[in-house]
Parts: structure tokens; C-alpha cells; sequence
């Protein structure tokens, strides 16, 4: 399972974040820096109104959703590339995630200590790239080293290598993000294999008070992370309440709505950062459904049906006939199956056909 690591600076909201994704009180979140040592993991589940359209039409109670995994990371300081405060650990665990939801502080409160004693989203977002940016020179200075006889004797893969830290190295250098950097796809396939921190995408969390949420836009600290991050690192911001989304996590779904509506709020800011993780990662969802259930299934963008088969049983991906595909909102349409039939939205896909978000497969196979 892909997973997606919670990171910033200590006392940012990261673990509030957290057991508010997870509905749980699993991470410790104390006001005091490195609350959080070793990695907090949680499987969440992917708010999809889809799947519940797709269970009424195939006249099913029990429904399946897709998850992910999110990580909560220890807090970093400035120097974490050379070991200060938990540098050295908080690198090895962000190094093993897919994707990077870097939580800000967008709020005052001198209750709350601040790990640089002021607020200011743009410096802490910078002292962690900074940081992560080092640890990537580093990485790179390593990488040199081992590849530096093969480069010597010419050997082809080793000169490509070489000549992509080339353009990698004066990048970071800059103080930019390797995923910010232009490169073809075979030099993409390539660095990949590098497995460098600021090459991981990225989304943002402007994390405020319950009282700045319905006018986010007006919160001076909320509109430079958002451009910021639009400028400076080809990424989006989402904007939370950590705190709320944590006390919200404790009440049964119908309560928390109606104390969103009276906040002025149309959704749970926790739903929106779940699906925005999950497309983050590069995810896409497939649907299936029997006589007991509906169910969710998640696979990376521009996977064929054949490993979409293959997700639910390996002897699926081996026996693979073809795939009876539809859409959902087509099927959500036409009521059931058999006038989506009757309209001709189902159709046959053989093993190579590309699966869409929001596909209902169903495969033949040989058993």
C-alpha cells in the first residue's frame, strides 16, 4: 500500500492532523517539540459518494471502500540534515514514503508553543525544504561516488546517470525541489532510482483555527502558503482545521455535518485532504460489485485491466479473458444493468485497455 508521510515542523498540528484522519487518539499530540519519535501509521478509507450510488443500483447493503496509509512523522528542525533535534531519523522516514503532506502553521496562539518562538508559514516551509534539500546534495554526492569507476570505464547507464546529477545537482543547489526540475521521461525513470526526499509530490496544509475556516481566504498567512506553493513548488494547498477535524472525528457523521453547516463549511476538510492525498499518489479507483456487496479498488493511473485483475486475485491477472466495462455515472443513469445494457454503455475490453476512474469491471477469466 502507497503511503503518504504527515511532515513539518514540531507543533504544527501534524499529529492532531493525523488522529483526525484516523479518528483516533493514536498519535500523541502535546504542546511541547518531539511529541512524536518513532512513525505512527494508520489505514484510512477514501470518502467516494460513488461507491454508495453504485451500491443502490446494484441493490447491496455492504460496501468496500478504498484506502491509503498515512504516516505521522517526527517534527524537524533546522540542521536536521546534519543530525540536529531528530533530523537523522525524520529523513529515514520520510525517505520510505511515496508522497509528502507538509502541514503549516497558519494561526497564533501564545498557548501553543512555536519551535522557532514566531509564526511564519513561508520561513517554516523553507526550513524544511532547506533541509530536505541538503539531505538531496548529499544523496547526490553518494551517488557520484559509487557510479565514479563505471563512469570512468564509459559504461552507457553510468554516463546517463552521471549526466543527469548534471542537471539535478545545480537545481538543488538553487534551493528548488528535484520534482520541480523539467526532465524527459526516460530521465524521470531514471532518477527515480535516486530516491531523493524532494522528488516526492507534495500538497500543503494551511492549518488554522475553527474560527478562520469559513473565510480561509482572507488569512493573510493562508494566501502566501497558497502562492507560495503554486510559485515555488508546483503543488496545491489545503486548507484545515486540524484541531476541529479532531474533535469532529469523535462525533457520529450526522453530528459532525450539521456542526459544519452552523460553521458555515460545506465539507470536512479531512475528506477533501484524503482524496487529494490519494490522487497525490498517483491512485485511480475501479469498481466492482456481486449479489453481497459494492466495492472500490485502487490502482495506479494508466494501469491496464489485466493488473486491475490482478488487484483482486493474482489467478484473475493469470486467467484474464477480457473485461466487461461501464461507466459508473452511465450505470448510476441508466438505473440498472440491464437497461445500461439496453442503451449500449457496456462494452468488451481485452487485457490492454487503459481503466478509467470510476470504471464498473467485470472480468472473465479462465479459473
Amino acid at each position: 500500500m502507497l503511503k503518504a508521510g504527515i511532515v513539518g515542523l514540531p507543533n504544527v498540528g501534524k499529529s492532531t492532523l493525523f488522529n483526525a484522519l484516523i479518528r483516533a487518539r493514536k498519535a500523541p499530540a502535546e504542546n511541547y517539540p518531539f511529541c512524536t519519535i518513532e512513525p505512527n501509521l494508520g489505514v484510512v478509507t477514501v470518502p467516494d459518494d460513488r461507491l454508495k450510488e453504485l451500491a443502490q443500483v446494484a441493490k447491496v447493503d455492504r460496501i468496500i471502500p478504498a484506502t491509503i496509509e498515512f504516516v505521522d512523522i517526527a517534527g524537524l528542525v533546522k540542521g536536521a540534515s546534519e543530525g540536529q533535534g531528530l533530523g537523522n531519523k525524520f529523513l529515514s522516514h520520510i525517505r520510505e514514503v511515496d508522497a509528502i503532506v507538509h502541514v503549516v502553521r497558519c494561526f497564533e496562539d501564545p498557548d501553543i508553543h512555536h519551535v522557532t518562538g514566531s509564526v511564519d508559514p513561508l520561513r517554516d516551509i523553507e526550513i524544511v525544504t532547506a533541509e530536505l534539500v541538503l539531505a538531496d546534495l548529499e544523496a547526490v554526492r553518494k551517488k557520484r561516488e559509487r557510479i565514479a569507476k563505471e563512469v570512468k570505464q564509459g559504461d552507457k547507464h553510468a554516463l546517463l546517470e552521471n549526466q543527469l546529477l548534471d542537471k539535478i545537482e545545480p537545481h538543488l543547489n538553487g534551493g528548488k525541489r528535484a520534482v520541480t526540475l523539467s526532465l524527459w521521461k526516460e530521465e524521470k525513470d531514471i532518477s527515480r532510482h535516486f530516491f531523493l526526499l524532494t522528488d516526492k509530490p507534495t500538497i500543503f496544509v494551511a492549518n488554522v483555527k475553527e474560527a478562520d475556516l469559513a473565510d480561509a481566504g482572507s488569512n493573510p498567512f493562508v494566501s502566501k502558503v497558497q502562492e507560495y506553493a503554486r510559485s515555488h513548488h508546483a503543488c496545491e494547498t489545503a486548507v484545515i482545521s486540524a484541531q476541529l477535524e479532531s474533535d469532529l472525528s469523535e462525533l457520529a457523521p450526522e453530528e459532525a455535518a450539521e456542526y459544519l453547516r452552523a460553521l458555515s463549511v460545506s465539507e470536512s476538510g479531512v475528506s477533501a485532504l484524503i482524496r487529494s492525498s490519494y490522487h497525490l499518489l498517483g491512485l485511480r479507483t475501479f469498481f466492482t460489485f456481486n449479489e453481497s456487496e459494492a466495492r472500490a479498488w485502487t490502482i495506479r493511473a494508466g494501469e491496464t485491466a489485466v493488473k486491475a485483475a490482478g488487484t483482486i486475485h493474482t489467478d484473475f491477472e493469470r486467467g484474464f479473458i477480457k473485461a466487461e466495462t461501464v461507466r459508473l455515472e452511465d450505470l448510476v443513469k441508466a438505473g440498472s444493468v440491464s437497461h445500461a445494457r439496453e442503451h449500449g454503455h457496456y462494452r468488451i475490453e481485452g487485457r490492454d485497455y487503459v481503466v478509467q476512474d470510476g470504471d464498473v469491471l467485470l472480468f472473465k477469466v479462465h479459473v
